[in-house]
Order: C-alpha cells, then sequence, then structure tokens
C-alpha cells in the first residue's frame, strides 16, 4: 500500500477525553490505520485528534496536523509527526477533506458535521463511528456515507471505500 496514497481522516471531538469511549474509539481507529500503512490526518489538537494520532504513533504510522492557528497560537497535539499552521480557523476543515482519500468520524461536534458534509459534497467517503445520524433530504443515505459498529469495522470500510474511488 502506498502510503502517501492513503491518506485517512479521523475527525471528532476536540473536547474527548481517556475515559471517554470515542476517545478510546478514535485511539484504536488510528492504531489500525497506521498498522495497514496509511497516513492518520486529523485537525491536530485534543480530544480524538489526539487519541488517533497517538494511536497511529504507537503503531509506527505517520500523523499529519492540520492546524486552524499558527505556531504562536498554540502547537499541535504531541503526536503530531507533521504539523501545517493554516491560520484559517474553521475554515482549515476543507483542507482536511480535500487532503484524504476517506474520512472516518468519530463521534464529534458541528465542527465534526461540517467536516462530514464537506467530505460528502466532495464525493469522498465518510465512515461514521458512533458520530452523527444522518438522511438525506427525501430519504435514503448518500452512497459514499457508511455507518460503522467497531473500529475495526471503520477502517475495513474506509480502505474499502477509498479503493473503490
Amino acid at each position: 500500500m502506498d502510503a502517501a496514497k492513503n491518506i485517512i481522516g479521523v475527525f471528532g471531538s476536540g473536547s474527548a477525553v481517556e475515559a471517554d469511549r470515542e476517545w478510546q474509539a478514535a485511539f484504536s481507529v488510528g492504531r489500525l490505520l497506521a498498522e495497514k500503512g496509511c497516513v492518520v490526518l486529523t485537525g491536530g489538537l485534543g480530544g480524538v485528534m489526539t487519541a488517533a494520532s497517538r494511536g497511529a504513533r504507537e503503531a509506527g504510522g505517520t500523523t499529519v496536523g492540520i492546524l486552524p492557528g499558527s505556531r504562536e497560537t498554540g502547537p499541535a497535539n504531541p503526536y503530531v509527526d507533521i504539523p501545517l499552521y493554516t491560520g484559517m480557523g474553521q475554515a482549515r476543515n476543507v483542507i482536511n477533506v480535500k487532503s484524504c482519500r476517506a474520512a472516518i468520524a468519530v463521534g464529534g461536534e458541528y465542527g465534526t458535521l461540517s467536516e462530514i458534509a464537506l467530505a460528502l459534497k466532495a464525493g469522498i467517503p465518510v465512515i461514521l463511528l458512533d458520530s452523527w445520524s444522518l438522511t438525506a433530504p427525501g430519504g435514503g443515505t448518500p452512497a459514499q456515507l457508511s455507518v460503522a459498529r467497531t473500529p475495526r469495522d471503520a477502517v475495513d470500510l474506509a480502505l474499502a471505500k477509498m479503493q473503490n474511488r
């Protein structure tokens, strides 16, 4: 698997703590992605972003953080190998989405919801893991949206959907 072509975004709440189910799920997702040779891309800050980055790093993977501010406004979490400072605030979500071949949303708040929407609009596969419940207007689910029950299912779905793009 060519890691440069296999960047998977992991999106979720910046306020999740290690005791939270979503933090643990994101840690597992990051670890599993790294074990599959993927680069893990996050928003570079705390919560789910730290968990996924830490899981990937501990499994020997590479992590990228697309940060909303600058070096002066705050560092990336300590598990980000490649921090990219945008100075764009929440607008950096477009870069997050456009930089990955598939995305896994773990839990999440409104920032995560915006990343999900941007990814769907861009045709990027999105896997929901204990995340938002979405139905398209008129009913149904967009083809590029899947729901996973476990971190392993989320990773397997993301890899399968990414290969089909």
